[in-house]
This record gives C-alpha cells, sequence and structure tokens, in this order.
C-alpha cells in the first residue's frame, strides 16, 4: 500500500478517544477535485485519508488530530463522531457521478484491497471493535447515502472488518408486528439514530440488503433486521 502524505488543513483537537471507523464515498468528478476540496481551508472539510482508484492512499490529517468528514451523526447514542473516529474517504463517483448509462460506478479491486489493508491497520491500532466500523449513511441516514450500496461490505466482513450475518431462511426472532417497537428497538441495538425509522431502516438495507433500498418493513426485511442485531448484541457482550 502506497501512502503519500498530502496534508489538510481542516482539523483540530479530538475530545474523546478513537473507537470508531467511518467509510465514505468522494461523490466528485475526480479525485483530484475531492482531494483539492478536503484541502481548501474555506471548505471546512476533510478525512484522515483518502483511497484513490489504483489503491494509492493519500494522509491529509494525522489520527491523533480530529478530521472534518462526519458532521452532524450518531453512532449507539454517541455525537461528535469526528471526535471518536477515523474517516476514510474512497475515490467514487457515487450516486452524485453515475455511469453514463446511469448505473453506480464500481469499486475497483486494488483500491477495496487497499481499504482493507488501511482499515485493517487502523483498527488494530486503536482497537476498533467490528459493530463500530460504519458508512457515512449509518451514522447519518437523514443526509447521507454514502459509501453507497455498491460498497462490497460483504467483502470487508470476510476481511475481518465488520459483521456480516448470513441471510439463513427463519433465522433471528422476526418481529412480525405484535410489538409496535420491536422494530425500533432492533434498529438501535445496531446503532442507528431512530428519530426517522423509515431514513434508518433505508440505511440498514443500504449496508446489509443492498438489492432492496426501499425503507419498506417487508418480511424480508425483518428477518434480516433481526439476523443483524443478532449478531451485533453477540459482538458486544462481554464475553464476545
Amino acid at each position: 500500500m502506497r501512502l503519500d502524505e498530502t496534508p489538510s488543513p481542516n482539523h483540530d483537537e479530538r475530545r474523546f478517544k478513537v473507537d470508531l471507523l467511518v467509510l465514505h464515498y468522494t461523490g466528485m468528478e475526480s479525485g483530484q477535485a475531492a482531494l483539492d476540496r478536503m484541502r481548501d481551508p474555506e471548505a471546512k472539510v476533510s478525512a484522515h485519508y483518502m483511497v484513490w482508484e489504483d489503491g494509492r492512499v493519500s494522509r491529509l490529517v494525522s489520527e491523533d488530530r480530529r478530521a472534518w468528514h462526519a458532521g452532524v451523526s450518531s453512532w449507539n447514542g454517541d455525537d461528535d463522531l469526528n471526535s471518536r473516529s477515523v474517516g476514510i474517504e474512497i475515490v467514487n463517483g457515487g450516486h452524485d457521478c453515475p455511469l453514463p448509462g446511469g448505473g453506480l460506478p464500481p469499486y475497483p479491486a486494488d483500491q477495496i484491497s487497499a481499504v482493507i489493508d488501511l482499515s485493517k491497520q487502523i483498527v488494530q491500532r486503536h482497537g476498533i471493535p467490528p459493530v463500530r466500523i460504519v458508512g457515512h449513511s449509518d451514522i447519518a441516514p437523514l443526509r447521507k447515502i454514502d459509501p453507497g450500496e455498491h460498497f462490497p461490505w460483504e467483502q470487508l466482513a470476510e476481511a475481518g472488518l465488520g459483521l456480516w450475518p448470513s441471510e439463513a431462511t427463519g433465522a433471528g426472532c422476526v418481529w412480525m408486528g405484535g410489538d409496535p417497537g420491536g422494530l425500533n428497538r432492533q434498529l438501535a441495538s445496531i446503532g442507528y439514530a431512530i428519530g426517522d425509522v423509515p431514513a434508518a431502516l433505508r440505511a440498514f438495507q443500504r449496508r446489509f440488503m443492498p438489492d432492496a433500498v426501499t425503507g419498506m418493513a417487508d418480511a424480508r426485511t425483518l428477518r434480516r433486521l433481526a439476523q443483524v442485531a443478532d449478531a451485533y448484541s453477540a459482538a458486544s457482550s462481554p464475553q464476545a
């Protein structure tokens, strides 16, 4: 993994210990445009790292400093996530700059390999648990949809980053409507803010059901939600 130093002035002091990794896509026409913006003091945005399509990594902010990437966000009841997290921007046009036919641009294999290598180093340095590896859409579901439903979360989980429970039919305890708060509790137990449940559900689907981002609590979504909630609960328990 090639690491280039490309310092950004956009950072300040942390208020909390790092215990969260946040993944983003740049959502711009090019990596250079994204890099220029994150190094512009007028923009007031940054990340700790940016990963290019060919796997090169640019470091903008030292991990001991608070980069400005998460914005207004929360996870598992925590706020000021910039103070708690390391942020990685991944060069990808996403929904803002789709392919000519309207599809989402792919994440190249070399890029994902670099994201995995970099993320493993960050997780090891800070002791970040699997339940604290998130996408921007997870922590800000009302505002953000990156790194998108085309991001290979399952591949990261196979590499030991995050969780991806199997979708075996019937697995988990599925909420079927008898308990009006059950769906909310399961989303919150994973970490989602539930001020807007459909938005939180779309963020959940974007990550764990990328072929069905509807915001609707159909039977498959409820089953998948129960599976993921069970996995997160098990990973968060003291004996995990």
